[in-house]
């Protein structure tokens, strides 16, 4: 529970049709393995207290008067764990001559509420009435309400949960829409579909999206063996669900499928995005408390290292060849919107100038142009190495661009002259001064030519203020802004397995070249900066960037998940020292955010100061590195 993790499961029994004494005992042995392994939320399949299959049984009393008397076994189990459990059964109305397919929700030995299911089959009217308000089960004590609720976690007051039954979610208007609007984090799903060729795969298609759409998690349970095979069959099928990703999934068994929802990750999307409506007095639900203890909840969920990076080679492939057009796209736009007759870039050799480069020759391809006008500008200076040097001349002559040399050594020497420099002095003044005089050459390169000047910083470097203000800081239009290094890096290898001969050559070296500004001069010819070795790895600051500020995750959660993801790779002192950098980074750098060129928000993130991103230059970073020193 802490950190917002809530531990959930999708419990399938192997029952006995109608034998509603034994499948009581099967259920209240599963919640107490659930509990024991630290389960806070379970539900069971729909109508498992008697079988789903048990046909024109449903209109027996003895089945019912079964079906009740098992229930009040399992309430007084849940008197024993911390658990909220959802059990499916069918329940008689006051009212007589009504019998309603039902989820009962229990916690701590009391019966919460009874869930009606609403949406029914053709088939199930012949046994079920719809739920309806004003009406109340023989179960439930007069004068409760009998209408779709809220469950609200005492623990955890933003954890608000609901249940829908059967195959409601696949409704035209489904009843998770409703609860996410009303507030709903968790949706409970108690399931009996039979098992059809391809169902499994579009049932967890379509609750996928669904999940994605509502930002919930999502837990469905169904029924499997023990249910009759006269007709059909039960696959068991369980699954774990959130924001879209499927966290656990399990079929053709029965037992338990266990997973973590993040409670305050979702909760913190929904407030970022603002998505859902304030809701008028009468669509207000009610909610009914439950409480459950605060305790640290382990992990067994996925933890990607990369988050900007989607899974799977396909998916990765068409990702990226979607993000690379995108960014064309953008850069497409302001070129014809301007009548600019050519780009100028700097291109260093490194992965940021590559792929700034690759963009603007997609860009210049789209519009028709010829790619001689991409005015492609290196600059060397003390920190040059000929690998650099030899890497941008090489994918210049690959790509067809126009190539410009221009050595700035002198300037900056003249320059520390004006100024009073020391050469012998390798402050930062020695390295701005460099990277000042590059964006001074470029821009009126451009001014000559009546051009853009295509920036090539990424959004790690924007994150960690890694860029000189007003040098590299400042360009025209910036078409690698919302691209992470680690993206960055993936989309040039992208571009890499594409191509052949000279082309692919020259982008593998480039990839094989440590990350670094080349400012101070190189050691026995090698590169003598390495950035990485100075400010951190870049998948860990990508990492943190992407907890921060697209989870709204506290440092000590942030921590937790690298644990997690980087496990085997990075010890957690090494990690807390580089999360240490990161915050106090994020926060003093915000300054040269807030003054970023336009460029194309094309990614999950973006810190543009017009975009996504909002955030004072002087917001300090005390609590934030308050709770990492509790950390050490």
């Amino acid at each position: 529970m802490k950190h917002g993790f809530v531990k959930v499961g999708a419990a399938t029994p192997r029952i006995r049709v109608a034998d509603c004494a034994h499948n009581a005992d099967v259920i209240a042995g599963q919640m107490r393995e659930a509990a024991a392994l630290g389960v806070k939320i379970l539900v069971f399949p729909e109508l498992c207290l008697t079988g789903a299959t048990c046909g024109d049984l449903f209109l027996q009393p003895t089945l019912l008067d079964g079906a009740e008397r098992a229930l009040a076994d399992l309430i007084g189990v849940s008197g024993e764990l911390d658990l909220l459990t959802v059990v499916g059964l069918p329940a008689r109305s006051r009212r007589g001559g009504r019998v309603y397919n039902c989820a009962a929700v229990l916690n701590r030995g009391r019966l919460l509420a009874l869930v009606p299911k609403r949406v029914l089959s053709r088939e199930e009217l012949r046994w079920f009435s719809p739920g309806e308000e004003g009406d109340v089960p023989a179960l439930l004590s007069p004068g409760r309400v009998f209408e779709p609720t809220l469950f609200c976690c005492t623990a955890i007051g933003e954890l608000a949960v609901a249940v829908e039954l059967g195959d409601e979610p696949f409704a035209l208007d489904p009843p998770s829409r409703r609860y996410a609007e009303q507030g709903a984090l968790l949706i409970l799903n108690p399931a009996a579909a039979p098992a059809l060729v391809g169902r499994g795969e579009r049932t967890r298609r379509e609750l996928e999206e669904l999940s994605r759409r509502l930002l919930c998690g999502y837990v469905r349970a169904g029924a499997g063996e023990g249910e009759s095979t006269t007709d059909r069959v039960y696959d068991g099928h369980r699954l774990v669900l959130e924001k879209g990703a499927a966290l656990a999934e399990d079929r053709f068994s029965c037992g338990l499928t266990l997973s973590e929802i993040d409670a305050a990750h979702l909760a913190a999307r929904r407030r970022r995005e603002g998505r859902f409506a304030a809701l008028l007095p009468e669509e207000r639900p009610v909610y009914h408390p439950f409480s459950l203890e605060m305790t640290e909840t382990g992990l067994t969920r996925p933890v990607s290292p990369a988050p900007f990076l989607p899974e799977g080679e396909g998916a990765r492939s068409a990702r990226c060849e979607e993000i690379l057009h995108l960014c064309a796209l953008g850069l497409k736009k302001r070129m014809e919107h301007t009548n600019a007759p050519c780009a100028v870039l700097g291109l260093s050799g490194g992965l940021d100038s590559t792929l700034a480069l690759l963009t603007t020759v997609r860009a210049f391809d789209l519009m028709g142009r010829r790619r001689e006008d991409v005015l492609a500008v290196t600059m060397p200076c003390f920190g040059t190495t000929a690998r650099t040097r030899s890497n941008a001349e090489r994918l210049a002559e690959a790509l067809g661009v126009t190539l410009k040399t221009v050595d700035i050594t002198r300037s900056v020497r003249s320059h520390f002259a004006d100024i009073g420099h020391g050469e012998e002095d390798r402050s930062v003044t020695y390295e701005n001064a460099q990277a000042r005089e590059r964006t001074q050459v470029l821009m009126d390169l451009a001014n000559k030519s009546g051009g853009l000047v295509i920036g090539t910083g990424d959004l790690s470097e924007l994150a960690l203020g890694w860029a000189t203000y007003n040098g590299d800081h400042m360009s025209m239009y910036a078409v690698n802004a919302s691209i992470p290094k680690t993206l960055v890096s993936r989309l040039v290898a992208h571009r890499a397995e594409r191509e052949e001969g000279a082309l692919r050559a020259v982008l593998e070296d480039i990839l094989a070249t440590p990350v670094s500004p080349e400012l101070l001069p190189p050691t026995d010819g090698e590169i003598a900066q390495c950035t990485e070795e100075l400010v951190g790895p870049y998948e860990l600051h990508d990492f943190f960037l992407y907890h921060t500020v697209r989870g709204a995750c506290s440092p000590g959660k942030v921590l937790r998940l690298a644990e997690r993801a980087f496990s085997g790779r990075y010890d957690r002192a090494t990690l807390l020292k580089w999360l240490t950098v990161f915050c106090r980074r994020f926060f003093s750098q915000q300054f040269k955010r807030s003054c970023l060129p336009d460029g194309p928000g094309v990614g999950a993130l973006s810190l543009s100061p017009r975009g996504e991103w909002a955030m004072p230059s002087d917001a300090s970073a005390q609590l934030w590195l308050a709770e990492l020193e509790e950390l050490t």
